[in-house]
Formats: structure tokens, sequence, C-alpha cells
């Protein structure tokens, strides 16, 4: 028998994820040596980063009321996994910014290689959430 809250929580946690799925490689079609793409590339990640970790905060408590205490600790490592991955990654793609804005004409190559870890970081997260549906779904025997 499916477990409405654990469902809940699970496709809150891919409304975020299938967007930027679909909207970051657009960006791959433009030039990061053009300030505005890149400012507007940065908010897209911070953007991203805050509402997985905000869907996997709200989904930790909604399922950690029902009990299921394995499947909560399980969404809010996603969510903790959010919150660091998000300092972690604003903080060098500012320093690639600064570089970039100094004349390093490489910081345009790590930006792009950034804009790519990014997306298959979340790639690998949604796989893993489209994976574990049947056993997060389920309510146990």
């Amino acid at each position: 028998m499916p477990d409405p809250v654990a469902l809940f929580a699970t496709v809150v946690l891919l409304f975020p994820m299938g967007y930027f799925l679909l909207a970051a490689p657009a960006f791959l079609l433009v030039s990061l040596d053009i300030p505005p793409v890149t400012q507007l590339l940065r908010g897209m990640f911070s953007s991203y980063f805050l509402m997985v970790a905000i869907a996997g905060a709200v989904g930790t408590v909604a399922v950690a009321l029902t009990g299921r205490l394995f499947v909560a600790l399980a969404i809010a490592l996603i969510a903790a996994f959010a919150v660091w991955t998000r300092r972690w990654f604003l903080q060098r793609w500012d320093a690639q910014l600064q570089a970039r804005d100094a004349g390093d004409a490489e910081a345009v190559r790590r930006l792009r290689r950034l804009h790519w870890g990014g997306m298959l970081c979340n790639a690998v997260e949604l796989a893993v959430i489209l994976i574990s549906i049947p056993y997060v779904v389920l309510t146990p025997a």
C-alpha cells in the first residue's frame, strides 16, 4: 500500500531537480564570458540548491511525523547535502567570476566545469530518488 506522505515528500523533491534538469543545459549554448549570463546561471544554481534544501527539510519533517525515520534520515541527508553544496559551489563560482573579471583566460573553462559538475550532481541525485521511489513509497508491512 502506498504511503502518501512519503510520496508527497518525494514529489516535492523532484520538482526543483526536474526544473534544473531541463533549464541548466540551455546555458551550454552560451558563452560564460558574458557577465549577465554567468550571473543568471549563478542565481539559478543558488535557487536550485536552496529549493532542494527547503523541499528536503519539509519532506524530512513530514515523513518523520509518520514514524518512517530511515526515510526521513535519507531525505534529511539530501537536504544537508544541498546546503553544503550550495555554499561550496557558490564560493567557487564567485572565485572564478573574480578571476575571469581580472583577466584570467582559464576562468571561463573552470566556470564551465563547475556548470557541468552541478548538472551531474543534480542528475545523480535525481536518479537516486527515482530509483528509490518503489522502496520509499511503499508502507512497510
